[in-house]
């Protein structure tokens, strides 16, 4: 048995059948939503390779992603967008996608297991800590959040502002896209509530 496996293992002995990895994946981001994914994956079905998306090449999360779409008992994705991130903060919104991903599954899980967070739901849930690197659920669910916003990154958001280099760097407060946020003036999809801070620290630069 995988050693990811260790949490669900636990919670199939005590009889819970559908149990749901859930994770998030863009916290740090400048710019777009911050995505949520939940999976449940069949009992006793090990995933070669399936970690801590973080860890993985693009290339291995791309292919994890389709093994995981067509394994898994059911798959459910949640957003939450930049003016909701300022209105309500980061880790409010990270919880409500996360909340939202659970609720698209098309088979309610008994259990949930959630990489270091608490969601509002009557549902069971286990917070766990580095969750996607000790929960193979957890690990799934962060390999979809993390192929899905990569893919929006990479296509329709870099399509709607090209010029800020979205597709290299995903939204994250790289040099490149720092520049760009100064040139050009932040677009409707940027976090307000995370440029302040960078704002602050680019006048204390000059």
């Amino acid at each position: 048995m995988s050693h990811l496996l260790k949490y669900e293992q636990e919670y199939w002995e005590l009889s819970y059948q559908n149990i749901a990895g859930v994770d998030e994946v863009g916290r740090g981001c400048l710019f777009g939503d911050v995505v949520a994914a939940a999976v449940i994956l069949p009992r006793g079905l090990v995933l070669e390779d399936v970690d801590d998306s973080k860890k993985l090449s693009a290339k291995k999360r791309e292919y994890l992603y389709d093994v995981i779409m067509e394994q898994a008992v059911a798959v459910g994705v949640g957003y939450v967008d930049a003016p909701t991130i300022d209105q309500i903060n980061i880790k409010q919104a990270a919880r409500l996608a996360m909340k939202q991903a659970v609720s698209q599954l098309t088979v309610k899980p008994d259990m949930l297991l959630i990489d270091a967070e608490k969601i509002d739901t009557d549902i069971p849930q286990l917070a766990i800590i580095k969750g996607d690197a000790t929960s193979q659920s957890i690990a799934a669910a962060s390999i979809v959040a993390k192929v899905t916003r990569d893919r929006l990154c990479q296509g329709e958001w870099d399509v709607k502002y090209p010029e800020y280099g979205i597709a290299v760097h995903k939204g994250y407060a790289t040099k490149l896209h720092r520049e760009q946020i100064m040139a050009l003036g932040p677009t409707p999809m940027h976090r307000r509530s995370f440029l302040r801070n960078l704002l602050i620290e680019e006048q204390t630069l000059f």
